[in-house]
């Protein structure tokens, strides 16, 4: 019973990240904290950026909640470090490896999800400023987008078949 509720936990707070990221993404990368963000928004030639430090803002909370969770006996608060944590893994491979290609790996794709995943990044980086933005999420796409992304799936998969 135990490990279907931790099971569950990280689930759960794997879920949450995805809008807490989305909030932060919205209100704080493209508010007060845009002087951190800017750089990831501007073409450079550089592989770190001022964006990276953001990796820390969400590696605490998880590492805080793996270490006081263990120091009370491994209660909920692990588990919900481990959900944190497993996000964090999930939105590096995602969006630094998938999106902006930061390691030459997973270039080509014919899967509809990750096809629209890619487009809606996109999109968000046209706008180069912090205002007027769009798509602040990572994994939760709009149906547009995916609706877009089978229309092109098709047609390449069509395409390589003729």
């Amino acid at each position: 019973m135990y490990i279907l509720i931790n099971a569950l936990i990280v689930i759960g707070t794997f879920l949450t990240m995805e809008f807490v990221a989305w909030f932060t993404h919205k209100y704080i990368m493209h508010g007060f904290l845009w002087y951190l963000h800017e750089d990831h928004h501007q073409p450079h030639k550089h592989f770190f950026e001022k964006n990276d430090s953001f990796f820390l803002i969400f590696a605490i909370p998880s590492w805080l909640c793996i270490m006081f969770g263990m120091i009370a006996g491994n209660d909920f608060r692990v588990w919900i470090g481990v959900g944190i944590a497993l996000y964090g893994l999930a939105y590096f491979i995602v969006h630094d490896i998938f999106i902006h290609q930061r390691f030459k790996i997973l270039r080509r794709t014919n899967n509809t999800y990750l096809r629209a995943i890619r487009r809606a990044h996109k999109i968000h980086h046209k706008h180069l400023g912090k205002e007027d933005g769009e798509c602040f999420g990572m994994l939760i796409v709009p149906f547009k987008y995916l609706k877009d992304a089978r229309k092109r799936t098709r047609k390449a998969t069509h395409k390589s078949v003729a």
